[in-house]
């Protein structure tokens, strides 16, 4: 019971968030709220195979951009009636852009996954950065879905019984996506695949003698992780009714990077702390000065210096000081 302490408070707060909002006036807040929920999402997909797979990838905002992008032009084709490549229809359909979204970029994973996981260390990392900006071209060069611009959404997708055109009811929709991935998540990290992935960042050499194939289970945990991001690009596309390459540009995945190191590198609930603490100070430094980035990177570089572990790190030395 003590471990579903700190998921009921989180799930509470959210909930909770759009009445605060209303209460105090600030409709922000619930907009706010929404791209934590998601760029979390996005944080806990890339921790899966960064802080327990010790693989890192500069490319992984490419499969956020990409759940974007089906689900505008899933919109996109089904708005102008006209099927993708003449054969696949358009959808404005939740229940069937979401999936689409997180098959189309676990499919992108696994295709960059299995050329990229046959290296290591710095040239994994310049391959999947390479891979990633050649995503992103692609699509600045697509005019049909709106080059550099971006492609608009008239609405976000619906789904049976609900309203999916007033922003409330996208947002409790948003959490309730969240608390299924990441309950997914906790059965994933907490099996014996996760312990196995552990085990390969720790030694991989070990692993190996052990009789384990620990490249087939680095593309496993990175088509997961891919189809994670894809699915809270879907997300967000859903929410700004808007898709755009800068979704997908190398400076999203530094960005994702930093949630993961910022809220606890290698922990559950790291990537949700790491981009709601981000979030927040970009939110707040953006109102104070246009050079916010460089008050985020001084209070990064304290965390990672000081804190050894993020902020999950601090709070638990906190907790253990008390004791």
């Amino acid at each position: 019971m003590r471990k579903l302490i700190l998921p009921i408070v989180l799930i509470a707060i959210f909930a909770a968030m759009p009445l605060f909002a209303d209460i105090f006036g600030k409709n922000a807040l619930q907009t706010l709220s929404a791209r934590i929920l998601i760029y979390a999402m996005a944080a806990a997909s890339l921790n899966l195979i960064l802080g327990f797979g010790g693989m890192v990838s500069f490319g992984h905002a490419a499969f956020f951009g990409v759940g974007a992008y089906a689900v505008g032009i899933l919109s996109h084709h089904a708005a102008s009636e006209v099927a993708i490549f003449g054969v696949f229809p358009g959808s404005t359909q939740l229940l069937i852009t979401l999936p689409v979204a997180m098959l189309i970029a676990g499919f992108a994973a696994l295709l960059i996954g299995a050329l990229s996981l046959r290296t290591g260390g710095v040239q994994f990392i310049m391959i999947t950065l390479a891979f990633a900006q050649m995503i992103f071209f692609l699509f600045v060069s697509l005019t049909t879905y709106g080059g550099e611009d971006g492609i608009i959404m008239r609405r976000a997708n619906t789904l049976p019984g609900l309203n999916m055109r007033d922003k409330l009811t996208v947002y409790y929709v948003i959490l309730a996506v969240a608390v299924i991935y990441f309950a997914l998540m906790w059965r994933v990290i907490h099996s014996s695949f996760g312990q196995i992935l552990k085990g390969i960042r720790q030694n991989e050499r070990r692993m190996e003698a052990m009789g384990i194939a620990t490249y087939r289970y680095k593309l496993y945990a990175f088509v997961l992780a891919g189809m994670g991001a894809g699915l809270a690009g879907a997300l967000m596309a859903n929410f700004l009714r808007f898709a755009s390459p800068d979704m997908m540009h190398w400076t999203k995945s530094g960005e994702l990077i930093i949630m993961v190191i910022l809220g606890g590198l290698g922990t559950f609930f790291g990537p949700i702390l790491g981009a709601a603490a981000f979030m927040i100070l970009e939110f707040y430094l953006a109102d104070w000065t246009e050079h916010w980035q460089l008050g985020l990177g001084i209070i990064l570089l304290l965390v990672v210096l000081f804190t050894k572990g993020g902020i999950l790190g601090l709070i638990e030395r906190l907790k253990g000081g008390r004791g």
